[in-house]
């Protein structure tokens, strides 16, 4: 019989690197591996042995791993149809993997029998029972994706049925519904599982979606509503085309809202890091707006939601962030209320009254300018410092240039040039950037205020990013600057905007190298 608990069977290693533009390492393969078995997935696809070096490399390793939680699974196809299961190379490579499980696909569909395969219902049906029959011996469990399964039931369900009876009957442990091409609906998804959970009740049933429709988070969670036990995936749905079942949706889904096991809640709570980890490892830029794990997640601008969450965060959340490792983020921006600054402020302005309305207002002058404290903590933090009267600078600046030269060698110069006053003390240096004028500003600044404040040596800028706040100006449009900055313990974000690319820049630079000091108050 099916167990209870779903069952989690992870394809990011193989489904994933199909994605347009993922590429990962063998390196980085092992560490993901690692990642999922800490965060306790059941199965982890390391990838089809046979098609690549890179994923035979992966199992000879993962050979020599332990895993505490986890059985890595090898893929393939069927049997060649013109082979002997003995005597086919595909099959072959499963079985140097040494992988505990092997998942196989085969056709369910009998239109791709018949134009892809271009052989006889009944050979496929025969290609399914023998590859099954071969693998069963030589390893622990052997799963059977009917790959097109969906598209296949509603071509010909007899055929689709009989293609998971072979499977069943040459010892396959478990059966998955593959929808392949992701065009599906849920209610169909619903409606064919539920058909097949009835007929084969004596094992496990699993699904695998693709999201050409948008549909693989909720086609899949219909597919455990009607009976099935084991749910494939990608973490942050990465995959081919537009992508897979996304499992950092499924997951928080099956253990909050369906009350259903997989994981357990004590593991749900790495859910952020393990998204985030492997956005870093495979190089895939980080989506904000991802449901569950985004950054922008649970994320509150409008002032009445910020209101009401500061009273109830059931008002405007649909859990708590920290059960999938998230957190709350209340935001900054022309929308705010009263209740933003209050949240967001580091200060208890509920004792400053009167100083509210003058921190709204100087928001909204600065956004229309093309601030934006979103992000920008750090800036804002400043903001309202500055605007009640608690940061005084700690230099003047009396002027900047800077200048850029292209030689006939291509040689690329840069030069900034700054004034300040430091107290009393008047301060003129000059720097070269290697890495633009931007470069050289930073470093003309920081030549001049460091004999001041020597615990500027610990400041270092990690990121720098320059958005065009209105495009239809051409030329003279505002620029935004975000500069995000570290030192030893923390991390801040501050932001420039002007029309001029690099006053935008100094007035970030400015804003970074100000929280710093006043952060440590270290003051001359």
């Amino acid at each position: 019989m099916a167990s209870k608990k779903i069952e989690i069977y992870d394809t990011t290693l193989r489904d994933g690197t199909q994605g347009e533009g993922v590429s990962i390492s063998v390196a980085g393969k092992i560490e993901i591996a690692k990642e999922l078995d800490y965060f306790g997935i059941k199965y982890i696809e390391g990838g089809w042995p046979g098609s690549n070096p890179k994923d035979m490399e992966f199992f000879k390793a993962a050979q020599k791993l332990k895993f505490k939680n986890s059985k890595i699974a090898a893929f393939g196809s069927t049997r060649h149809a013109k082979n002997k299961p003995s005597q086919d190379p595909n099959l072959k490579m499963l079985v140097e993997s040494k992988a505990p499980i092997i998942t196989i696909f085969g056709k369910s569909w009998d239109f791709h029998v018949t134009d892809a395969l271009r052989v006889p219902l009944e050979v496929n049906l025969e290609m399914i029972s023998s590859s099954i029959k071969y693998l069963i011996k030589k390893c622990e469990s052997v799963f059977f994706d009917a790959e097109h399964f969906f598209d296949g039931y509603k071509s010909n369900p007899e055929y689709a049925l009989q293609a998971l009876s072979s499977a069943e009957k040459a010892g396959a442990k478990c059966l998955i519904l593959c929808d392949t091409n992701g065009g599906c609906l849920p209610f169909e998804i619903l409606e064919i599982t539920k058909v097949v959970v009835e007929k084969f009740p004596n094992v496990d049933i699993g699904i695998h979606t693709h999201n050409d429709s948008n549909m693989a988070v909720a086609n899949a969670i219909m597919a455990v509503e009607a009976g099935a036990n084991h749910v494939q995936g990608t973490i942050n749905g990465i995959g081919e085309r537009c992508g897979n079942c996304d499992l950092t949706s499924v997951i928080p889904s099956l253990e909050l809202k369906m009350k259903k096991s997989s994981i357990g809640k004590k593991s749900l709570k790495h859910l952020t890091e393990i998204s985030r980890a492997v956005y870093e490892i495979a190089n895939v830029p980080i989506l904000d707006r991802q449901p569950f794990v985004g950054k922008s997640a649970f994320a509150h601008k409008g002032g009445i939601h910020v209101s009401a969450i500061a009273r109830n965060s059931m008002t405007y959340e649909h859990i708590k962030p920290e059960q999938v490792g998230n957190e709350r983020r209340i935001l900054i921006s022309e929308l705010s209320g009263k209740s933003n600054l209050l949240a967001k402020s580091k200060i208890d302005l509920s004792k400053k009254p009167e100083f509210m309305k003058k921190i709204l207002g100087r928001i909204m002058e600065l956004e229309k300018d093309g601030y934006v404290f979103e992000s920008a903590d750090a800036s804002f933090d400043l903001l309202v410092k500055r605007t009640i009267g608690e940061l005084k600078p700690y230099f003047e600046l009396k002027g900047f240039r800077v200048i850029s030269e292209v030689r006939e060698n291509e040689e690329r110069i840069s030069e900034a040039t700054v004034k300040i006053n430091v107290g009393s003390v008047k301060m003129h240096t000059a720097a070269d950037g290697t890495e633009g004028p931007v470069d050289a500003l930073n470093s003309a600044l920081r030549k001049a205020l460091i004999p001041h404040y020597p615990v500027l040596e610990e400041l270092r800028l990690v990121d720098y990013k320059v958005v065009i706040v209105d495009a239809s100006k051409a030329s003279q449009s505002h620029v935004r600057v975000t500069i995000e900055s570290a030192d030893h313990n923390d991390v801040w974000t501050t932001v420039g905007a002007s029309a001029n690319i690099i006053e935008a820049s100094y007035l970030a630079l400015v804003d970074a190298i100000e929280y710093k000091l006043q952060k440590k108050k270290n003051r001359k």
